[in-house]
């Protein structure tokens, strides 16, 4: 059995800035990854993260109740707006540090951050490496992750927690790269493992965001939280879905339909292409629904006019990406975009100090719902998020476990959740089913995007629904094609596909019982937001009946709802 005092579980920047900090505290800490860290769908991240440091021309006066106040506004007010005010006022430090520690922003002349405008902000607050940010801020962080030796089980996939009493003492893990079942003791286990993206079609999310993480901790008896809101960003890459940053347009990029117009002026005539991702998602979606797209699937964005040398500078993984995976030189051609499932704003409840409802469990990042992205994440806000809640979940959990030691009755926990899963491994492979779950993963992706996508209404969602169920049944008489143990690619995408098709429940469940449109849930059979019945959280509660659903108010401690305007 292996132990340390704290298990962080994802590689990615949630999890890194939370190891990092429980190490610095102390704490005997090691890193286990289904990826190895540099491969984290954190990489992918692109057109910066926002701190008010007020060195853009034009926002000199920013500050961190601006940004608070814009987050909150950004949210729908579903936001907790005493969470939103520690993610901005703790931001700026949160640069500094990886500056300090070598992350290569963008500059100006001057030698200060540089900063660009990003959707829903009145300020210029977004700062930004190229267009690479997140890739850069990772390769910062594993490196400082390195220089403090911090141990790392790489391509291990967690299967269950250990939990005795309402308490996590660890959880067993699947050793990719061999078959085995691996048991790892800790007195604090850290979540950092990203959304749900794959749960949908359409996603530009890496093929490993599967929800897993987030599904390991609703099945052990963790609370998910707000799980029906989830982010389309408006330009994906027609055809691929891979992600366009919104850098693109703060760099002072276009949208156009078939028409040649300028159609954000019809939707947020004073924020334009600058609007917040829900609002713009759905005009480039109605603009192609009523027939003003192009091929009926797509509109353009248009760099062109920005001059060849600013784009090669601020956007060039843009030109690159649309180059290599469409055939379009962006310096004299609009690149063709369409929305993608792109963020989950919901996820395990959790607070400010990463605490969750079960004690000894903690999260982080995309997978924790703190909450201060609420109805609709501002672009910036995420990698923000990240490295702010990361560090404060990975010092709390330090504090909670100074001085324990491993113990008989934290083992015994550890070898029950281990003969439990070797049970389900045996019973797995035993089974002679005649579905296939690559099918079934498909289908499920489809149903979600078509009938719990963008635009919602109850008929729909009852089929989609229906069709979750279904699908679980057929869940059910799986089998797998391959008995192989080392790196059973077939084995563990049969393992996601379980906890995608429970949190694709939530989400949909959750999705029909809130009848009101707030943020990114859109519903044209209720299009007004209810602050009267709806300004709360929706929260989940695993049964084996199925999700249980309650409630509770959101935190409104600085800024009434207002209409947003934009």
């Amino acid at each position: 059995m292996i132990h340390h005092q704290v298990l962080v579980v994802g590689g990615g920047l949630a999890g890194l800035r939370a190891a990092i900090e429980a190490h610095d505290m102390g704490a005997d800490v090691a890193v286990v990854s289904m990826v190895y860290p540099m491969r984290s769908h954190s990489g992918a991240a692109q057109g910066g993260i926002n701190a008010p440091l007020a060195n853009h021309p034009s926002g000199r006066d920013d500050n961190p109740e601006k940004h608070g106040y814009d987050t909150a506004k950004g949210s729908d007010f579903l936001g907790d707006q005493d969470a939103i005010m520690i993610m901005t006022t703790e931001a700026a430090a949160r640069i500094y540090e990886l500056e300090h520690w070598g992350c290569p922003f963008s500059r100006y002349e001057d030698g200060r951050i540089a900063q660009r405008p990003f959707g829903g902000a009145d300020f210029p607050r977004t700062c930004y490496a190229a267009d690479r940010t997140g890739h850069y801020i990772l390769h910062t962080l594993y490196e400082q992750a390195v220089k403090r030796r911090i141990e790392m089980y790489n391509e291990h996939m967690v299967q269950s927690l250990a939990v005795n009493d309402g308490r996590c003492y660890g959880f067993v893990a699947l050793n990719i790269a061999t078959g085995e079942l691996v048991p790892f003791q800790g007195s604090a286990v850290i979540f950092g493992t990203g959304g749900v993206g794959r749960i949908y079609g359409h996603s530009t999310n890496a093929i490993i965001n599967s929800g897993t993480g987030i599904g390991i901790c609703y099945q052990a008896g963790v609370n998910v939280e707000d799980m029906e809101f989830i982010q389309y960003h408006p330009t994906s890459l027609w055809g691929t879905n891979i992600l366009i940053t919104e850098g693109a347009r703060g760099e002072g990029g276009y949208l156009v339909n078939n028409k040649g117009e300028r159609f954000m002026e019809k939707y947020a005539p004073k924020a334009m292409e600058l609007a917040p991702r829900d609002i713009v998602a759905r005009a480039i979606q109605t603009e192609i629904d009523e027939g003003r797209g192009f091929e009926n699937e797509y509109v353009n964005l248009e760099l062109m006019h920005l001059g060849k040398e600013k784009v090669l500078e601020a956007l060039p993984g843009i030109h690159d990406l649309a180059l290599n995976f469409a055939g379009v030189d962006a310096t004299k051609e609009p690149i063709p975009i369409q929305p993608g499932q792109h963020y989950t704003m919901g996820g395990i409840e959790s607070n400010v100090d990463g605490e969750t409802s079960i004690e000894g469990v903690y999260a982080a990042g995309e997978c924790a719902c703190v909450s201060v992205h609420g109805g609709n994440r501002l672009g910036g806000n995420s990698l923000l998020d990240t490295i702010v809640f990361g560090k404060r979940a990975g010092e709390k959990a330090a504090k909670d476990v100074a001085g324990t030691r491993a113990s008989e009755s934290a083992a015994a926990a550890v070898e029950k959740a281990m003969t439990s899963v070797q049970r389900k491994l045996k019973a797995i492979e035993d089974k002679r089913g005649k579905e296939k779950h690559g099918i079934l993963r498909e289908e499920l992706r489809q149903n979600m995007f078509d009938r719990v996508g963008i635009f919602r209404d109850k008929a729909p969602m009852q089929e989609g629904l229906a069709k979750v169920k279904e699908l679980q049944e057929r869940y059910r008489d799986c089998a797998l094609n391959s008995d192989t143990k080392r790196f059973n690619i077939d084995l563990y995408r049969y393992l996601e596909l379980g906890a995608m098709l429970d949190l694709a429940e939530v989400i949909a469940l959750g999705a029909l019982t809130r009848e009101e449109s707030r943020g990114s849930h859109y519903r044209r059979d209720f299009p007004d937001r209810d602050d009267a019945n709806w300004l709360k959280h929706t929260i989940a509660a695993w049964t084996p009946q199925g999700p249980k659903l309650s409630f509770k108010l959101v935190n409104v401690s600085k800024w009434q709802p207002v209409e947003r305007k934009y």
